[in-house]
Parts: C-alpha cells; sequence; structure tokens
C-alpha cells in the first residue's frame, strides 16, 4: 500500500522509520518531512519521498492526495489537526488516521480539556480558566502563586509555564494574556494549583470504543539540568519509566481513561487516534496534567524503537474500531532519547550550522538517529530548528540504553550544540 504520512520533525522521522519498515508499505510520501527522513527506504527498497508541503497546508495537502491516492494518510502534528485535516480529507473519502477536530480539542483547548476533566470526573488538579488577567492574578493568589500557567490554545508545547510565587504568577499571566507571546493562544488561560510528585507520559491508541495502553514513559520538558530553565517541545524521554509498576499503571490508567471514553461517548466525541495524557503521581494519586491528542515528540521515538507490532496494522484498527482484535508486543529492552537543540532554544537560536558525525553513529549497534530541525545544502547537513536531532538507543537495562545514547551524542557535531546531560537520572536515583 502508499501512505502519506503528515509532518516533518523527529516524531515524524520515527514514524517514517517505522512504518517504511512494514511488509505492507509500498511508498512513502512524507509532507515536508526533513533531511533525515529521505534517507529512510522501505521494505519494498522505495526511497521515500519528502514532499515540499507545509504540514499545515490543508488545501495543498488534500490536492496532493487527490492526485497521487494514497491508501492511508497518517497525521504528526497538532495543528493540522486542530484545523480538521481529517475532517476535510473524509468529506473526500480519503482514509485518514488521527482524531477529528472536534477531537482534537483535548489538545487544541486546555479550557475545554479542564472542563471535560471536571464534568466527568477525571482526577485533575485544582484549576480556573479565565477570560481576563486580573481574574487570572485573584485566582493565583488563592494558591498562593504555586501554579502553572497555561495558554488555551497551541503554542508549540512552550505555553505552559511553572510558577513558584504570585510575583512570577503575575508576571505569567501577563505574558500570557496581556503581552500575547504566544499569540491567540493566550486569549484564555488555565491556571492550575502546582503539584508534587513524579510526572509520567502515557499514551493510549483509541478506536472511540476501545483503548490500548502503552508502556510508560517520561519526558523532560524544561531546557536545562535538574528540570530547570524554560519549557519546550522536550528535550529527552525514556521508557519504560520505572515509577510505576504494572497493576499500578493499569489502576492509574483506569481512574482516567474510563471516565474520559465515557464521557467521550456520552457527549458523542468519536476519538479515532492517540491520546497522550501527562499524568502526575501523587501523593493523593494520579492526576491528569493535559490532554495531547497526538504521538508525543519524543516519546515517539522510544516508543517505536521498542515496538514490534506492525504500525500500519495499528493505524488501520484505530480506523476501523478492531483494537480490541489487536495484540500489541513491545521490545524487553529500554529506550533513551537525547535531544540534540540548537543553542538558545526554546527561545531565539541561530539555524544553518554544519552537523557532522552522524554518519559515525550509523555504525553503532542499537542507535538510530532521528532527525528533527535539519535539511541539506548541497551535499551538507545542516541544523533547520529548534530541536535538531533526537539520538535514541536500546539496551537491555536503562543505564545501558542511556549510556549507549550518550555516547552516540559525544560523537556528533554543531555549533552551539545544546543537551541536557540528566535524561533519565531520576529513574537511576537510589
Amino acid at each position: 500500500m502508499n501512505i502519506l504520512l503528515i509532518g516533518g520533525g523527529g516524531r515524524e522521522h520515527a514514524l517514517a522509520w517505522k512504518l517504511a519498515q512494514s511488509k505492507r508499505v509500498k511508498r512513502l510520501w512524507v509532507a515536508p518531512g526533513n533531511g533525515g527522513i529521505a534517507g529512510e527506504v522501505t521494505a519494498s527498497g522505495k526511497s521515500v519521498e519528502c514532499v515540499p508541503v507545509c504540514a499545515e497546508d490543508l488545501e495543498a495537502l488534500l490536492d496532493f492526495a487527490r492526485a497521487h491516492k494514497p491508501d492511508l494518510t497518517v497525521v504528526g502534528p497538532d495543528n493540522p489537526l486542530a484545523a480538521g485535516i481529517v475532517d476535510l480529507f473524509e468529506e473526500n473519502d480519503l482514509r485518514i488516521w488521527g482524531p477529528n477536530a472536534q477531537a482534537a480539542q483535548f489538545e487544541s483547548s486546555k479550557v475545554f480539556a479542564q472542563d471535560f476533566m471536571a464534568r466527568h470526573s477525571i482526577p485533575t488538579a485544582r484549576a480556573g480558566t479565565f477570560n481576563f488577567p486580573t481574574a487570572a492574578k485573584a485566582f493565583a493568589g488563592e494558591l498562593n502563586g504555586r501554579c502553572v500557567v497555561k495558554a488555551d490554545g497551541l503554542a508549540l508545547g512552550k505555553g505552559v509555564l511553572i510558577c513558584e510565587t504570585l510575583k512570577e504568577a503575575e508576571a505569567a499571566i501577563d505574558t500570557v494574556m496581556v503581552d500575547q507571546q504566544f499569540g491567540k493562544a493566550g486569549n484564555q488561560v488555565v491556571i492550575q494549583e502546582f503539584l508534587e510528585g513524579t510526572e509520567i507520559s502515557l499514551h493510549v491508541m483509541c478506536d472511540g470504543r476501545t483503548t490500548i495502553l502503552f508502556p510508560t514513559s517520561q519526558d523532560h520538558k524544561r531546557a536545562l539540568d535538574g528540570d530547570k530553565g524554560l519549557n519546550t517541545g522536550g528535550m529527552g524521554t525514556f521508557s519504560p519509566a520505572p515509577f510505576i509498576n504494572d497493576d499500578e499503571l493499569q489502576a492509574a490508567a483506569a481512574s482516567v481513561l474510563n471516565p474520559w471514553l465515557t464521557g467521550c461517548l456520552t457527549e458523542g466525541i468519536d476519538f479515532r487516534g492517540m491520546l497522550y495524557p501527562g499524568l502526575m503521581l501523587t501523593a493523593n494519586g494520579p492526576k491528569v496534567l493535559e490532554f495531547n491528542a497526538r504521538w508525543g515528540d519524543p516519546e515517539t521515538q522510544v516508543y517505536l524503537m521498542r515496538l514490534e507490532t506492525d504500525l500500519v496494522d495499528l493505524f488501520e484498527a484505530s480506523i476501523d474500531r478492531r483494537l480490541a482484535e489487536m495484540d500489541v508486543h513491545w521490545n524487553d529492552q529500554a529506550a533513551v532519547c537525547v535531544v540534540m537543540a540548537s543553542g538558545g532554544y526554546p527561545e531565539s537560536y541561530a539555524k544553518g550550522k554544519l552537523i557532522t558525525g552522524v554518519a559515525d553513529v550509523g555504525a553503532m549497534e542499537g542507535v538510530k538517529i532521528f532527525h528533527a530541525g535539519t535539511k541539506y545544502e548541497g551535499k551538507n547537513l545542516v541544523t533547520s530548528g529548534g530541536r535538531v536531532l533526537g539520538v535514541t538507543a536500546l539496551g537491555d537495562t536503562l543505564v545501558a540504553a542511556r549510556d549507549r545514547a550518550y555516547a552516540a551524542v559525544d560523537k556528533i557535531r554543531f555549533e552551539g550544540a545544546h543537551v541536557r546531560g540528566d535524561i533519565a537520572a531520576k529513574a537511576l536515583q537510589d
């Protein structure tokens, strides 16, 4: 079959790499793709083709799909999902995987998600939603300033500001609502109490009626070691996360997924795609921090290094409401992804920096480099984004995977490269 994959980041490189391994895939187009994706080859021997169409140009994507007639389209990023690409393709009788615009609201509107959790008694932080800075600041005061300020709409994973004092909270509210640093995404905000505990990422494949729970993982959102600095799209991740055993995981997931799925059915929300709740393991039980409506990035990189089941089969079962029939298999090894970012990320950064050492890593066993912000200028691979590479490794233990990932990172060079040195460190503490 022929597949169109939409997106061009590290998540999409991982998806392209895994889809290309399927014996069912003959041809794979990726729009727009990146420098690494263009180097992948399908099991049928055809090179993966990058198509110069922006992931947010829905009409151009539709034109391409009409012309080339893919048997399946897979959507990676959040923006086209929120904009309704699934609805658009289905209206044109094109088979596509991902939540429709109504279902994508779980991520595209934090206000919608927070109100939904309240309606259906899903465990979450004490929170309020606000249209005006004055009311938001008053609520932050009730929380003594220890809170999380979230822009309502999509902000590339950066519209979340963590505050420890009232002064910080008031400044964060001004940044989002008054200065509009995240644009229209900040017209409304959600203010959540600051939760203490350990954060893990859940990933759940859904078909509108059934869910399949993936293994645990943990993302590292802050830019600097020790969870300091600004929020980013993610500086690294690992799987599995040893902070919760299988029984506890099932219980935690049930406390979230059962009322969530019941709520969707009650409200007529047909969620077929990937639900990705961020979960805080608190002294009072697990609580949802937020919902995402797509694969995490960089969580996808570690999941797909471990997944043994054909990804095409999973996507089709999700579309056709057949997930209850699926038996998903995972590699027992641990996986660690370390993101190499441009200096200055997530704020301003330079592009066009020459990247070297990638070929040396290609010879390492159990290591895969997933490209995120790269492109070729002639024969030179250069940086083209904030998060540049996701250096991902497998190992029989988490220590082995982590050591292998950092050994690979040490072989790669580009001017200003920034890496967190403590990915998975919390999981290895005695």
